[in-house]
């Protein structure tokens, strides 16, 4: 099994800049192929957004290239690669948050991060609303769940889905790195297999499109190499631009093949 990777990113047709920063990162190790992607968008409205994403994905790829070679060979590598990841995020968190302070300023960033270890299974770390969906050929499932103020709200029954994609707040985060008191991430697993995809987007990229949409264009049958995933998630971005989307759009995907 190995890995095929497309990425794009665009600021958009309203904003001065692009807030999103990510980093793909591949080693090949003794335990086999180990693949990393880190997604974090800069927060919308807040400035220096750019600032904080940068700063974030900019750890995580110094951890990849450091820490993780120690911790891969451990019998319990994905409860420390976990621990090290929430230890590095309250870091981060805080780095943040005091040099909005020393600036007066306010800015955060989401992040999601997806690690494919031995092309075998996958582990995320998510703070926010970029998400990650799973797609094969028959489906798309969303792996992440957004920590938003309408998702809190779906999930007490307050608000249908449908309600949601209008409401107003449904950018406001409950928390992000940068500017919450304490940062709780949303951890999970799985198991790879083979001829299916990852898509990590942010926002931007989803707001205008729905999930069978993104099916539509982005399952794994038709993403048959690198050129043709990219050229999609290129369409799919001038789609979401075409319907006025404002927001920075990024997005990557990751073939199992």
């Amino acid at each position: 099994m190995g890995y095929l990777v497309a990425t794009h990113t665009d600021r958009g047709i309203s904003k001065e800049g692009n807030q999103d920063s990510f980093c793909v990162k591949e080693a090949h190790t003794a335990i086999g192929d180990i693949l990393m992607v880190v997604l974090c968008d800069g927060m919308g409205g807040l400035a220096k957004g750019e600032v904080a994403s940068a700063e974030v994905v900019l750890a995580f790829s110094e951890w990849f290239d450091e820490k993780l070679p120690e911790l891969i060979h451990e019998e319990n590598n994905l409860e420390l690669i976990c621990d090290s990841w929430k230890e590095m995020t309250d870091s981060e968190n805080k780095k943040i948050g005091n040099y909005g302070k020393e600036n007066d300023i306010q800015l955060g960033t989401t992040l999601t991060v997806l690690l494919l270890i031995n092309e075998q299974q996958y582990l995320f770390f998510h703070v926010g609303d970029t998400r990650i969906y799973e797609i094969n050929q028959e489906e798309i499932n969303q792996l992440t769940e957004d920590q938003t103020v309408v998702a809190s709200e779906i999930k007490a029954g307050r608000l249908t889905p449908e309600e949601a994609e209008k409401d107003p707040r449904r950018s406001v985060l409950l928390q992000c790195i940068g500017s919450s008191p304490n940062v709780q991430p949303e951890i999970g697993a799985g198991k790879i297999n083979r001829n299916t995809a990852f898509l990590l987007c942010t926002d931007g990229f989803r707001h205008e499109i729905t999930n069978e949409g993104i099916f539509e264009e982005l399952n794994a049958d038709k993403l048959i190499d690198e050129k043709v995933m990219k050229k999609k998630l290129f369409d799919l971005t001038e789609l979401v631009k075409e319907r006025k989307e404002t927001d920075n759009i990024s997005s990557i995907i990751v073939k199992a093949i």
